[in-house]
């Protein structure tokens, strides 16, 4: 499974980390001097949740947390809408 958001289609991207190796000058030394540079992944934090579908069909998707807290998903009850019935 890819870690995709379903809803706002966030992905991983390529990055890197630049390792540094000595004080900078406004602190006192000669400068800072680049020791190695490594690739990463930035990856999205993606929440599995039971999304509430505008058909009212309730399904299970990666979701990511930017995606939840901005209100573009509804979230299903615990009981699934049985007690919204009764």
């Amino acid at each position: 499974m890819s870690r995709i958001c379903q809803i706002t289609g966030k992905r991983p991207v390529k990055g890197g980390i630049i390792h540094r190796k000595g004080q900078s000058k406004k602190s006192g030394g000669i400068g800072t001097h680049v020791t190695k540079v490594t690739k990463r992944k930035f990856r999205p934090n993606l929440q599995r949740v039971r999304v509430k579908l505008p058909s009212g069909q309730i399904k299970r998707m990666l979701v990511s947390v930017k995606a939840i807290k901005a209100g573009k998903v509804v979230k299903a009850s615990k009981t699934g809408g049985k007690a919204a019935k009764a």
